[in-house]
């Protein structure tokens, strides 16, 4: 495989296209980062903020908002069903990876990605405003329901990975694998009790998949770490997990777009649940 022989290279743009399409009325460009105060120090032209945690997620129960609220989100941004949504974001998008897979969680299939994200078009020195984005509300029907069973793993859904020896991913760093970490200082709410990995599953950081300037590897290289890496055949059903759900989202994203692999699964639940809950077994191997 090339470069351009991505699985869905058109789940991609790069930053010179989007910035001759800024002002196209079939797109909505969306910024999500993991830092959330980022957009308003200055954002693509046209791009509205879509703040992972108040407009994704419950308020009370950890889980994702509901069809209702999800409708009702891209109402107030612009966003119709048949809008083209332009995720980017920072950290080599894998927070915009984050909210494209809560979109599909939605049933909202036209999603790309800004290759290379925020930093490639700061990078570019490309223009950035603070201005408030003037948006026009849309009509977003309810979705019918999530496709929480397709694209989405729970805790038992990973048990039975690991005990039936399945694909497991964990993309997490190679310290919070091994559980030399247990938490995120700067989130000590998403702190676990004990560290390690769960029992079976390879280590592969979510960074393997990109560059030094946060463009996504090439398919070939994407093969030789998923594919050959992972023993992964074009069949093969996978779970990736990491802290939240965030950086697995991003792999997600590699394996299901760029890789064209049909059975992924995002255990969004990941290390904070598996780690804090009762009798979960736990390995520290290397």
């Amino acid at each position: 495989m090339s470069q351009r022989n991505y699985s869905q290279p058109d789940a991609l743009v790069e930053t010179d296209w989007l910035a001759t399409h800024l002002h196209d009325p079939s797109i909505r460009v969306v910024e999500s980062n993991e830092d959330v105060l980022l957009y308003d120090t200055g954002h693509i032209p046209g791009a509205v903020h879509i703040d992972w945690r108040r407009d994704l997620q419950d308020g009370l129960v950890r889980d994702y908002i509901s069809t209702k609220d999800f409708a009702e989100l891209c109402a107030r941004n612009g966003i119709t069903p048949e809008t083209t949504v332009i995720f980017y974001g920072d950290k080599s998008n894998w927070w915009a990876c984050y909210a494209l897979w809560a979109f599909r969680l939605f049933g909202h299939t036209k999603v790309k990605i800004l290759n290379g994200g925020r930093d490639k078009w700061v990078a570019e020195k490309r223009e950035l405003t603070r201005d408030k984005v003037k948006v026009a509300p849309a009509k977003y029907p309810t979705p019918a329901r999530r496709l929480d069973s397709e694209i989405r793993a729970f805790y038992e859904d990973a048990l039975a990975f690991s005990q039936k020896k399945l694909p497991l991913i964990d993309v997490r760093s190679p310290g919070e694998f091994k559980g030399e970490v247990t938490h995120m200082p700067e989130y000590p709410q998403e702190g676990v009790l004990r560290g390690g990995h769960i029992p079976g599953a390879k280590s592969v950081p979510w960074k393997s998949a990109v560059k030094e300037d946060g463009t996504f590897k090439s398919a070939d290289e994407l093969e030789k770490i998923y594919v050959e890496g992972c023993s992964l055949g074009a069949d093969t059903e996978v779970v990736a997990y990491c802290r939240i759900g965030e950086r697995s989202s991003h792999t997600w994203f590699v394996l299901s777009y760029l890789l064209g692999r049909k059975k992924v699964r995002n255990y969004d639940g990941s290390w904070t649940e598996w780690g804090n809950r009762v009798r979960a077994p736990i390995e520290r191997s290397n």
